[in-house]
């Protein structure tokens, strides 16, 4: 049954990617293809349950902690273009309040909905709280040149708030018993909160600006650097040793390390015929090129696995309810409460509000959570809760993307 599964997606996959201009012209994302391909071959050859995610959650768990990294790693590469404080104002807001609210609310939805206790209820609120910056290409800003505030702000959000969401991960499994908080929450506070955010994003910009510096110094000296997979994967892992050695968040000080590394080389401008006036440039656009082409695998793989997951999940009601409040509910309101009309206009800002994709960092925090105890009803409660509510997102964020933004360019082009 798995090998004709993996030949039936294998299959499908090769034929997405011949077909890669007719996919373009659909007013879909790929990933909706991704998925409605992964739901069709897990119904029709069998699909794992979801049982088995609880025994392989310890691998499942770095699989897509590596997922989730080599996506926040190329999202860091492209946003070196926000360099200063006003660029990054909404991006923050959203990561910092606005993922409170928005853990907040999804807690009182899934209280109202699923009827969980209150402890159950902030934790999946905190697992599918989380942005995806990858899922929703037209959605994202397209180059280190793209300006667009709305592109910006909603990459840059889901670059940051994948790492933002861990303490309050952290705080639900304390309050269930799975996790030490410390008197009166102190442990929490400084092991789950502000060490892994605070010295993740500092030991993230130390290691960036060190390696861009390396780079730098190489292109002075008219060295050529052909490698461009090794130093993406090679300053990858550093920083993930880096996060595990200092017990920070891998998220943070890989997507602040991405950010900062090509910034060294800003100074590198073309102003003569030096062979490292032609290098760097070159290899910027080529470690972003390579990221990009990491970024399509990741999504590829985990949303073609959610939708053979999705095939033997019990949709119901109840989830599918949450799910729609998570999108048109929720969202909404954590946008329109913690950015204002002054630094977002009220066009874009109700774009931001509804473009809250769901994907692979709630994926990587369920497994997260059974890897650290949770598991029999609870596990498989929110096992479907999650699943349901991703793929949903997917669906939804899927179908809307192109015509909207493709709505939201026309009005903003120069007439």
């Amino acid at each position: 049954m798995l090998t004709a599964a993996l030949l039936l997606l294998g299959l499908v996959v090769l034929v997405l990617a011949l077909a890669d201009r007719l996919v373009k012209r659909l007013p879909l994302s790929p990933a909706v293809i991704y998925l409605a391909v992964g739901w069709l071959a897990g119904t029709s050859l069998g699909s794992p349950a979801p049982q088995a995610l609880e025994a392989q959650a310890a691998v499942l768990t770095l699989v897509l902690e590596l997922a989730v990294l080599v996506s926040l790693f190329a999202v860091g590469l492209r946003l070196r273009v926000m360099s200063t404080i006003k660029s990054w104002r909404v991006a923050l807001l959203l990561a910092g309040p606005g993922m409170a609210v928005t853990i907040v609310l999804a807690a009182v939805a899934a209280y109202g909905l699923l009827g969980m206790p209150w402890p159950v209820a902030l934790l999946l609120a905190a697992i599918v709280a989380p942005t995806d910056p990858v899922l929703a290409s037209d959605v994202q800003i397209r180059s280190d040149q793209d300006r667009d505030a709305v592109r910006l702000a909603i990459t840059a959000e889901g670059g940051i708030n994948d790492g933002t969401a861990l303490p309050a991960v952290m705080l639900a499994l304390g309050l269930l018993g799975m996790h030490g908080l410390g008197p009166g929450g102190s442990r929490w506070w400084w092991a789950d909160l502000v060490w892994p955010i605070g010295g993740g994003a500092a030991l993230g910009a130390g290691l960036g600006l060190l390696l861009g510096w390396a780079l730098k110094s190489r292109a002075l000296r008219e060295d050529s650097l052909d490698r461009d997979e090794l130093i993406y994967a090679g300053a990858l892992l550093l920083a993930l040793g880096l996060a595990r050695a200092t017990a920070t968040s891998s998220f943070v000080l890989v997507f602040v390390a991405g950010v900062t590394m090509l910034l060294p080389l800003r100074s590198l401008v073309p102003t003569g015929p030096a062979p490292q006036v032609q290098l760097q440039p070159g290899l910027a656009e080529r470690l972003q090129a390579f990221g990009a082409r990491c970024e399509r695998l990741v999504e590829a793989a985990t949303v073609l696995a959610l939708g053979v997951m999705m095939s033997a999940v019990e949709l119901g009601w109840p989830e599918l309810g949450f799910a729609l409040a998570m999108a048109v509910v929720v969202r909404p309101l954590a946008v329109l409460a913690c950015v204002r009309r002054p630094w977002l206009p009220g066009s874009q800002r109700r774009l931001v509000a509804w473009f809250g994709i769901r994907g692979i960092g709630s994926l990587f925090y369920l497994l997260f959570v059974l890897e650290h105890g949770v598991s029999g009803a609870l596990a498989q409660q929110l096992i479907s809760a999650t699943l349901v509510c991703v793929a949903v997102s997917i669906v939804l964020h899927g179908v809307s993307a192109t015509p909207i933004m493709a709505h939201y360019q026309r009005r903003r082009r120069p007439r």
